[in-house]
C-alpha cells in the first residue's frame, strides 16, 4: 500500500500522527508528511484509520 498527504490540504491537526506516528509524521512547520515509502505489513489499517479520521480528508492510499 502507498499512501500520500495532499499538502494544499492538510491543516496540521496531527490526527494522522496520533493514529499511525509509524508512517506519519509532523514536518517542522507543523504538518503532517509520510515517513516511508512503502506502508510496513500490518499498518494498513491504521494508516486508513488515519486516512478515515482526517478532518480534511488529505490523506490517499492506494
Amino acid at each position: 500500500m502507498k499512501v500520500s498527504i495532499d499538502t494544499d490540504r492538510c491543516r496540521g491537526f496531527g490526527v494522522c500522527v496520533s493514529l499511525c506516528p509509524e508512517v506519519f509524521v509532523l514536518t517542522d512547520y507543523g504538518y503532517s508528511e509520510v515517513a516511508v515509502e512503502e506502508v510496513p505489513p500490518g499498518l494498513e489499517e491504521a494508516v486508513a484509520e488515519a486516512a478515515e479520521a482526517c478532518p480534511e480528508r488529505a490523506i490517499e492510499c492506494n
